[in-house]
């Protein structure tokens, strides 16, 4: 056996050891359930945002990171693992309540890097017979890593004792190699690549998920199709009776109908289950995916991506599609995004996260695409200078979203010339500033006095008048800060 095999062989023994998990106690359960109010559903009242057992509406934001149900390392043997209980004190102290968890299928390379990259743990046993492609047993997939499963839940736990919803992705579109990177395929570890498991089940190439050619993540693969559905129903069982989960089918991946089709599996399968949760539908990295087929699907939420008719990276469009609408900086920018963007997209009626670089993605600097280098300043690391800001003001609009009459506040772009408001016109009107200076808002239909409060991001500082406005008439405003600002007004008679 070479040494790097051994190494990959201890990687993996060793993991198995540290990532398990103890049992996890009904008490527990209850307790982490008891922050919530049961699980979120769409909102027949409003539905930009979900709602749950409480009728009001529920806004979602925060951030993700790759590494929060997996290790990833570019080291087999990886002397220090993931901080999950940091980056969940982050969130909280942020004041975020979303956060997606990542997954990839195979245990090692990855299409975005060069160097060796590896994950786990994975859902599947590696006891079959036989020697897979990377030198390691082949995968067994009638059995389960129950460690995966286990450890799974308890981060879920973990995560909804602090507030937090999660959203479990179920596949991955860049376990393919969609970057086609000839140095590394992650098909080549792939366990539905047939030569990786016991049973020979799989697809026969890598080529990138689309609505044409019979990928991995496609019904055109009936006898694959059934051992993820068997997955699928795993992942239902092991987490139904928790009430701050939702699901992702899979990120940036997926042909069209093999999502519709998973998404109906899971609906149906929790229709006879104690709980049922929110599923969603994300963006596919292919030029045969429009946004529509988001809208138009049976999702409960969904991911678009960045369009020259749509550009949710510099004027998000307002909400109207009757879904709940979670743009992500994952899908519009890889890295990106900036806290202007955050408050854009608050009040256009969206619900923003932010694909944060807490930690590595199991890759050296050198290896990236020098793209993501800008001004000598590396986009992947946790400091980089719009980073910070993004995370807090998440926090700030979620701030305003429970101070607010959510489940009754509309994106209405026609009443303030700055474009961005949000509002349940005669009532409350909350107005961005992108920059600064002065705008006027349209209050000649909502007669009567209004109090005023001004808040301004950048200094998390926030300035309540001492005397009412009179509304009746076209209202201008002045920001008293040369930054961007957010003007926030309630009818008071």
């Amino acid at each position: 056996m070479s040494k790097e095999l051994l190494m990959l062989v201890v990687f993996f023994a060793f993991s198995s050891l540290c990532f398990g998990q103890s049992k996890i106690d009904m008490k527990d359960v209850n307790a982490m359930n008891a922050r919530f109010n049961g699980t979120l559903r769409n909102n027949p009242a409003n539905p930009n945002y979900f709602t749950d057992n409480s009728g009001k509406a529920v806004y979602l934001t925060g951030s993700h990171t790759w590494a929060v149900l997996q290790e990833i390392s570019s080291d087999p043997n990886p002397v220090e693992i993931f901080d999950y209980k940091a980056y969940l004190d982050m969130m909280e102290s942020h004041n975020h309540n979303f956060l997606r968890f990542w997954y990839f299928e195979q245990p090692s390379k990855a299409c975005w890097s060069d160097g060796p990259t590896y994950f786990d743990p994975l859902p599947y046993q590696r006891s079959g017979t036989g020697m897979a492609l990377d030198g390691l047993p082949k995968f067994d997939l009638e059995k389960w890593n129950e460690v995966f499963f286990t450890r799974l839940r308890s981060r879920l736990i973990e995560a909804g004792n602090k507030g937090i919803y999660v959203s479990v992705m179920l596949f991955q579109g860049f376990s393919m190699n969609i970057h086609r990177n000839p140095k590394s395929d992650p098909w080549i570890t792939n366990p539905y690549n047939p030569k990786n498991n016991i049973k020979g089940i799989g697809a026969a190439d890598s080529i990138p998920d689309d609505d044409v050619h019979a990928t991995v993540h496609s019904l055109k693969n009936t006898e694959l199709l059934k051992v993820q559905e068997k997955y699928v129903a795993k992942i239902i069982e092991t987490v139904n009776d928790l009430d701050n989960v939702l699901y992702e089918i899979i990120n940036e991946g997926g042909a069209t109908d093999w999502q519709h089709h998973m998404i109906d599996f899971i609906h149906n399968y929790e229709k006879k289950m104690s709980k049922q949760h929110a599923v969603g539908m994300t963006a596919r990295i292919s030029s045969d995916f429009h946004n529509f087929m988001l809208y138009e699907s049976k999702a409960d939420w969904v991911s678009p991506r960045n369009t020259a008719m749509e550009n949710y990276r510099e004027n998000p469009p307002a909400s109207k599609y009757n879904k709940v609408i979670v743009p992500d900086t994952d899908h519009l920018w890889g890295h990106g995004g900036n806290y202007k963007w955050v408050w854009k997209s608050f009040t256009r009626g969206l619900n923003p996260i932010f694909m944060d670089a807490w930690g590595p993605l199991g890759f050296k600097t050198e290896q990236f695409p020098k793209m993501l280098l800008q001004g000598g300043i590396w986009k992947d690391t946790r400091d980089y200078p719009d980073w910070e800001p993004i995370r807090q003001n998440l926090g700030y609009t979620k701030v305003y979203a429970d101070k607010i009459d959510l489940a009754n506040m509309f994106p209405h772009d026609e009443l303030a010339t700055t474009g961005y408001c949000l509002a349940n016109p005669g009532n409350e009107y909350l107005v961005y500033f992108p920059e600064g200076g002065n705008a006027v808002l349209d209050l000649t239909r909502a007669p009567g006095k209004y109090s005023v409060e001004w808040f301004f991001p950048l200094l998390n500082l926030t300035l309540t008048g001492e005397t009412y406005m009179k509304g009746g008439k076209l209202e201008d405003f002045i920001s008293p800060f040369t930054g961007d600002a957010v003007l926030y007004i309630k009818k008071r008679e």
